[in-house]
C-alpha cells in the first residue's frame, strides 16, 4: 500500500507541479491573482517533491525517514492552504480559494494514507 500511495502522490504532484510551472499566467487569472511568479515558484518545489516521492515509491523497502519527510511536507502544504484559504488572503477568486482547498484535501487524504502505510509497513518487518 505505502509504495502505491507514493506513486499516486508522486504523480499527481509532478503533475500538478508542471501545469503550474509551464502556465503561472492562466493559473493566476483562474484564481484571480495578480502575480503568476507565486504559482511557478509552487510548480518548480512541487516537480522537486514529486521526483523525492517518486524515488521512494520504486525503492524495495521505501526508507522510514524519507517517507516521515514526505508526510510532514504534505501536512505543511495544507496548514499552509489553511492559511491562505480560511482568513481569504490575497484576495483570490471563489475558484482560487476552491482549488486550494481541493488540493489541501487531496495532499492531506495523501498524508493520511502514507501514514498508514508507513505503520503497516513499519509493523510487517
Amino acid at each position: 500500500m505505502l509504495k502505491n500511495v507514493l506513486l499516486i502522490n508522486a504523480l499527481t504532484s509532478g503533475a500538478t507541479g508542471i501545469l503550474l510551472a509551464i502556465f503561472p499566467g492562466m493559473t493566476a487569472n483562474l484564481c484571480g491573482a495578480t502575480e503568476a511568479w507565486p504559482f511557478m515558484a509552487a510548480g518548480i518545489f512541487l516537480v522537486a517533491f514529486a521526483a523525492l516521492v517518486f524515488i521512494q515509491s520504486r525503492k524495495q523497502t521505501p526508507q522510514k525517514g524519507w517517507v516521515k519527510l514526505i508526510i510532514a511536507l504534505d501536512i505543511v502544504w495544507v496548514i499552509e492552504s489553511l492559511i491562505i484559504v480560511v482568513p481569504q488572503l490575497f484576495g483570490l477568486s471563489f475558484m482560487g480559494y476552491l482549488l486550494i482547498g481541493a488540493v489541501a484535501g487531496w495532499v492531506g487524504l495523501m498524508a493520511l494514507l502514507q501514514s498508514k502505510g508507513l505503520k503497516q509497513h513499519l509493523t510487517a518487518r
